[in-house]
């Protein structure tokens, strides 16, 4: 009996069962990336926005927790819409060159692919809504149609429910093909997308632009390193395939076409490397981030590649390169002693064994960690909870944890503080676990302020050096209840200070001339404070921030990170 040759679509669903069963074994046995863990979090307190990132993320993990309350659940959707994405893909670029063997080789070379068949992080809902959206656009360039139309101002909406670099992609296709603007079915798609994700826009508004802030002002660095460009040059390089990028990029680069969707994606490609390329003068870029061109240099190459001979050898550097990724694959699954020296490869281990060890102390006490939100997270999903939190103190940078309500309700009571480092106390405890030593305090009647906010009325934008500054200091309650700022029958003190942010580094912090014996502010209301500081010493561009320190904390940062030139 003659074996009939297996078309295109059949070889591509055999893959697709391959990659999925993959992915779920991945899924099911690898232990949660800390990221994950905060992003768990974040889907117990479901809402249209949060600090770091739009909703979507958290979505994506509560259909799948509810479904399957497990690591597998956790990542459900992103295995799922993985291989859905690479349907699409598949449906994207066969009018182009029916070349399924090359397809596979292509997608299975690029080690970011790999990393969001199963990890679930923004990146995840951004990966499928990213090809989703370049689907339905190829449709809508091909025929403007009002159901194209609909379709994909909805997926711009979830595209930008995704992450934030949604933006560039919407932004460089819009660049792309500028005829766009003479439909009018292209202001129908703008109005109904700016609809759809008006209440993320508002969140920001009522959180005072927490991921504006965040990303565009807190996380820029005092100064340029070159060391920022030239690890994201070969991040790039080696996300793209270790082995086989260097000439996916070339192929991209050197394909030419006069096709307008194929412009779209050529933009995006150039548009997304160079806007990060960029972005490393400002700070650093993490390597993860070109996502959306990463798609876009697959696409590029692939089709430069279906309309030639591919040749051999680059045939088998894919295969030595898709084996690379295969074994650090099996790596992550199971613990090779020699192996775990490697901070990278240990990062995956212990995690749960080190939550058990901590609970193990506390109890069903909540549990205080310091100057991370990735640990108190970690804690919290191992134990099913959210009795971790994370203090923030001014060293550190702000995060969901300085909104969520987990702070109101830890306020008088008694806590567990769990720290990676001794404090040096008679009465602490000292805990063995997987990631090393812990040493655990217990802290009676809790009292913290990281959301009340103390920021100057006005200031002036340049001060004079070495000379006391007279501020109005407005002093806002965040909190359902009056809170107390003086000293008076309180066992821990608290102490209203101020510091100065020059290239990187935080100063001393000294103390407020203010009188605080009698403030009291009643709950969601606002008081002004004549308040005393005094200028640097020493001329130059800073940073100032005033910080409520109540012991045995470090003090957390409660004003924006102010800018003042001193001259």
């Amino acid at each position: 009996m003659l074996q009939t040759k297996k078309s295109p679509e059949q070889i591509l669903f055999i893959f697709l069962g391959i990659w999925t069963i993959l992915n779920i074994i991945q899924a099911s046995f690898v232990e949660v990336h800390a990221d994950e863990a905060y992003y768990w979090v974040y889907s117990r307190f479901l809402d249209w926005g949060y600090f770091d990132h739009p909703p979507m993320v958290a979505l994506f993990i509560k259909l799948g927790d509810m479904l399957l309350p497990s690591t597998l659940g956790m990542r459900f959707l992103t295995v799922l819409t993985s291989s859905l994405s690479v349907f699409l893909l598949w449906k994207i670029v066969k009018p182009y060159g029916e070349n399924i063997k090359l397809f596979i080789l292509l997608f299975s070379a690029v080690v970011l692919f790999h990393v969001y068949g199963f990890i679930t992080t923004p990146d995840s809902p951004l990966f499928f809504f990213t090809i989703l959206f370049f689907y339905v656009y190829q449709k809508y360039v091909a025929s403007d149609q009002l159901k194209w139309a609909l379709l994909l101002a909805l997926v711009i909406a979830c595209l930008l429910y995704s992450k934030y670099h949604g933006i560039l992609v919407l932004f460089f296709t819009i660049l792309s093909n500028l005829k766009l603007l003479k439909r009018p079915s292209f202001w129908l798609i703008v109005g109904v997308a700016i609809l759809a994700f008006l209440p993320h826009i508002w969140w920001q508004v009522e959180n005072n632009y927490p991921s504006f802030y965040y990303h565009v002002i807190d996380r820029s660095a005092a100064f340029y390193k070159s060391r920022y460009t030239t690890e994201y040059l070969l991040a790039q390089l080696a996300l793209a395939g270790p082995l086989v990028g260097w000439f996916m990029y070339r192929a991209a680069v050197v394909l030419k076409t006069p096709d307008a969707f194929i412009k779209a994606i050529k933009v995006n490609f150039y548009g997304v490397f160079i806007f990060f390329l960029f972005s490393t003068l400002k700070g650093r870029v993490e390597a993860h981030w070109t996502l959306p061109g990463m798609i876009c240099l697959f696409i590029l190459a692939y089709l430069y590649l279906s309309k030639r001979t591919v040749p051999k050898w680059f045939e088998r550097l894919a295969m030595v390169n898709i084996v690379l990724i295969l074994i650090t694959r099996i790596i992550l699954l199971v613990p090779v002693p020699a192996l775990m020296k490697i901070g990278v490869v240990a990062y995956y281990f212990g995690n749960e064994t080190w939550a058990k060890q901590i609970h193990e102390k506390a109890g069903d006490a909540p549990v205080i960690f310091t100057d991370s939100f990735q640990v108190p997270s970690k804690y919290n999903y191992y134990t099913r909870s959210t009795k971790g939190f994370g203090y923030d103190s001014r060293n550190y940078r702000k995060n969901q944890y300085d909104i969520w309500p987990l702070e109101d309700s830890l306020r008088n009571k008694r806590v567990y503080l769990a720290l990676p480092y001794s404090r040096g106390l008679s009465e602490q405890d000292t805990i063995e676990t997987a990631k090393g030593l812990y040493y655990g305090t217990w802290v009676d009647s809790v009292r913290m302020y990281q959301k009340v906010s103390v920021n100057p009325v006005e200031i002036p934008a340049v001060l004079e050096k070495s000379r006391p500054l007279t501020l109005k200091l407005k002093i806002s309650n965040p909190y359902d209840q009056e809170i107390f700022l003086g000293n008076a029958g309180q066992k821990w003190a608290c102490v209203l200070e101020y510091g100065y942010e020059r290239a990187g580094d935080l100063g001393e912090f000294r103390i407020v001339k203010a009188n605080l014996d009698k403030l009291r502010i009643p709950a969601k209301q606002s008081v002004i404070l004549d308040a005393e500081i005094r200028t640097p010493e020493v001329p130059g561009k800073y940073k100032l921030i005033f910080s409520l320190r109540t012991a045995p904390f470090a003090g957390s940062r409660n004003s924006n990170m102010i800018s003042v030139d001193v001259k």
